[in-house]
Parts: structure tokens; sequence; C-alpha cells
């Protein structure tokens, strides 16, 4: 079989301390890794310089998504304690949800705030649906949101192993995060300072597409072959602006994984601007419209680290990263960052 296709070509050991667990400050004094592919040239440079890379006549795509509150702790009406995290929204009224602790259909959760939830369905694959209820009054998503707003914490991903701080609530959101309803960052725009994005906007045809990253997105792949993994779906909208981008010739930079699914999404479905993205980039399944690709350094056999593949092969993904490991790079959600061109 193609290494291509096997698991364990995407695996690498990731000493504990690059692990970021907390965001560079400022923002863009992180680290930046630049690959040339037409020059084969590798560049260390920081963020701060990212806007002097940027390929002249190039458009970008931001995901301008909106991290919620996700992460909700409460009491079974016995006293147990119960940790639920939101995933996703599947309609006006059942929303999907992870629970960390026993539960069955008709368990309810107490929330501060008069917040209750109320289980309705277990998934096969270990998530829960739930009905939200406020005095009894079923809740729309959009007016579960202002609750959560105020009780929920940030949902930090599993191995950062701290809990959220005040801090987190401006730091694990991108400075042009508009649209609620993500339960993960899209970490490559967590690098921008408000003044570079300004900056890059005024210099650059740019536009903005909606991906709501789910938890999905930090789910290894477990598979042998890599084509064998259930690849989770998120929603997505693709904005006007950039219907326009990607109906034209102009080279495009995607700022992050997000972005690129979205936009590859639509590379194979022209006529779909909004609705479920379920798209798997990775070395047999290449990009068909984005040039080039801003980035953050991914989980081991994760979908990330595959899809970074998807544009310069297993191979050179494996010798980025242990070049980014040699010279410490901080990794994932809160780390360094890389841009492919």
């Amino acid at each position: 079989m193609q290494k291509e296709l096997l698991t364990s070509s995407y695996d690498f050991t990731l000493p504990s301390e690059l692990i970021a667990t907390h965001p560079a400050s400022p923002r863009d004094s992180a680290k930046l890794l630049v690959y040339d592919r037409e020059k084969d040239l590798l560049t260390h440079t920081t963020f701060s310089e990212f806007e002097n890379f940027i390929p002249k006549n190039c458009a970008l795509i931001f995901n301008d998504t909106k991290v919620i509150k996700a992460r909700l702790y409460g009491n079974k009406p016995s006293g147990g304690k119960i940790e639920l995290l939101i995933n996703r929204a599947l309609n006006a009224y059942d929303i999907n949800v992870y629970i960390r602790g026993k539960v069955k259909v008709g368990t309810e959760i107490i929330f501060n705030d008069d917040l209750v939830a109320k289980v309705t369905k277990l998934e096969d694959d270990g998530s829960r649906e739930v009905e939200f209820f406020k005095a009894s009054h079923k809740l729309r998503f959009e007016d579960l949101l202002p609750i959560i707003d105020k009780i929920g914490h940030v949902p930090l991903p599993p191995y950062i192993q701290r809990d959220d701080d005040k801090s987190d609530e401006s730091e694990y959101q991108s400075v042009f995060a508009r649209e609620e309803g993500a339960v993960a960052a899209p970490t490559a725009s967590l690098h921008f300072t408000p003044e570079q994005h300004e900056r890059v906007c005024k210099n650059f045809e740019h536009a903005y597409v909606t991906l709501h990253v789910g938890s999905g997105t930090f789910k290894p792949v477990e598979a042998t072959t890599i084509t064998d993994h259930p690849m989770h779906s998120e929603y997505y909208d693709i904005s006007e602006d950039a219907k326009k981008l990607l109906d034209s010739h102009m080279p495009i930079l995607s700022v992050g994984t997000t972005s690129t699914r979205t936009i590859e999404y639509y590379a194979r479905n022209p006529h779909a601007t909004k609705g479920e993205a379920n798209l798997f980039l990775h070395p047999n399944n290449t990009p068909l419209r984005v040039n080039h690709l801003l980035t953050n350094f991914h989980l081991p056999k994760s979908t990330l680290l595959m899809l970074v593949a998807s544009f310069v092969g297993v191979d050179k993904a494996q010798e980025l990263y242990a070049e980014a490991i040699k010279e410490k790079y901080r990794f994932y959600s809160y780390g360094d960052a890389m841009l492919i061109l």
C-alpha cells in the first residue's frame, strides 16, 4: 500500500515542552516557518514578517467564525457532577454534545442561571444529543448563546492541560471573529494583531468564509488506512465577496486549514455556498483551488497534518515538522505558524 495512505506515515514524537499552553505575546511575535515549494527553500522568521511573504496579486481568505463558551459544568438532580462540551447545533433545538459522566436518555443536567439540558439521544460515537431549557422554556441555539457566554468556559483543547482563565476569552479568538458557533479556534488566525490584519486587508484582496470548527477537528485518525477514517462534518457559509474571489482566476492564500476545507469543498461543489462540509484533504486528494496555505503545527496522525501533506507530500511534511521540532517551534493551537508558498 502507498505510504501516503498509511496512518503510521503521519506519526511523530513531540517533546511535551513544545506544546504551547499560552499564546505568544504580542500575537505576531510567534515564529513563522516559510516553505517555498517552487524553490524548495525554507526560511525561519516571525509572524510580524508574514505580509512580506505574501505573493503579489494574491487574495487572502479568512475564517470569521467565533468561538463560543462551549464547556459547561453542572450537576445531575442527584448531585453528581457533569461536564458538558457543546460540539455543534444540529438544528434550532437539537445540540450535539460530549458529556463527561454517565447519562441516559431523559437525564437532566442542571447548570447555573436556571439552565437545564435534557439528554434526548445517545450516539454510537460517544456523543449525545440534548435540548436546552430555561424556566421550562425550550431554547433555540441562538437564545442559548448569551446564556453560555455568561456561565460557560472557553473550550481549550485537551492538550493544553490547564483550566481556562480570563485572558483566554480574547486570546483564543481571532481579532476578526464575528459569527458565533465554533468550539475550537481557527488557530492560524490567532497570530494576527488588529494592526497587522488591517494592513494586510488594505494591501491585498481578501474575503471571509465561515466554518464553525467542531471538536472533531482534534479527533486522531485511528484507522490503519487514512481513507477509512470517518471525516467529521462542519457547518460552512461562503460570503458573496468570497464567492467572487473563488470564482475568479486570482491565486488564493488560505488562512488556516478551516478556510482551506471550506474553499476546497466549494471547489468540488460550486453551487453550494452554505451547508455541511466533510472534505478530507490528503496526498491522494489534493487542493484544487487553494494555492498557498498559512497554518499551525498539528497533532500526530491528525487529518490536519494530512491536509498539510496534501500540499507538500508526506515526506516533506515530516521533514518540515522535524525542522520545526529541531528549532523548538511551539506546536498546536497556541503555537507557532507555517506558511506554504
